[in-house]
């Protein structure tokens, strides 16, 4: 049965646009904390450590977001976790956020000039309380404009997390257009919102981009 395009269809695409918005969320934070503490085990002085975060990062940047998402809905029941597919859609593309933020920041980290870790070196500081208080600080600056615009390939990403079940904004997109044949309609709205979504975010990164440069 056809059905009209109505307030209920505008209701699902917008369900499936707040989902969207909290997957990338939920990704983005805790893809944060793991990239900060891979950024951080990437540069530590302990050969393990590096060899261990090098190790998580080749592997997220090698392997398709889609093949990821695979290993995780379908490889933590094996492990005997049973998950649903928002746990699974999460902790997904947090590990992958994770890799690439751990690899955006390092190159951050390292990019901090020599003298000031040597001037902290002077001073007495240990690593921890070096990469805290000195390197941190203006590692994450710089790395901030990347870091934007990696948040808009991640939301944008979001979508492959309808292949295990996740209704997000396409998904949504997918059914509405099954159920009126409206196809330009349902999809137009859909890509309407990725666009008024990721355009400004793509906007400020390249802005942010050229400020940096001109600073520095």
């Amino acid at each position: 049965m056809i059905r009209e395009f109505t307030l209920t269809e505008f209701w699902v695409i917008a369900s499936g646009l707040w989902a969207t918005l909290l997957l990338s969320a939920i990704a983005f934070l805790g893809g944060g904390l793991a990239g900060l503490g891979v950024a951080l085990a990437r540069t530590a002085p302990v050969k393990a450590l590096r060899i261990a975060a090098g190790v998580f990062i080749d592997f997220f940047q090698g392997t398709p977001m889609l093949l990821q998402l695979f290993l995780v809905f379908y490889g933590l029941p094996v492990l005997g976790l049973k998950v649903n597919v928002w746990i699974a859609a999460a902790v997904g593309l947090t590990l992958h956020a994770g890799a690439f933020l751990g690899e955006i920041w390092r190159g951050g980290i390292q990019a901090v000039p020599r003298g000031q870790t040597e001037a902290a070196d002077a001073l007495g500081l240990d690593y921890w309380t070096r990469m805290r208080h000195v390197v941190l600080p203006q590692a994450l600056r710089m790395s901030f404009a990347p870091t934007v615009g990696f948040l808009v390939q991640l939301i944008k990403g979001t979508s492959l997390a309808a292949i295990i079940g996740f209704v997000e904004l396409s998904r949504s997109g997918q059914l509405v257009s099954s159920i009126t044949y409206k196809p330009l309609l349902a999809f137009g709205l859909v890509a309407a919102c990725y666009f008024a979504i990721c355009f400004p975010l793509s906007r400020y990164s390249a802005r942010l981009e050229k400020r940096f440069a001109v600073a520095g």
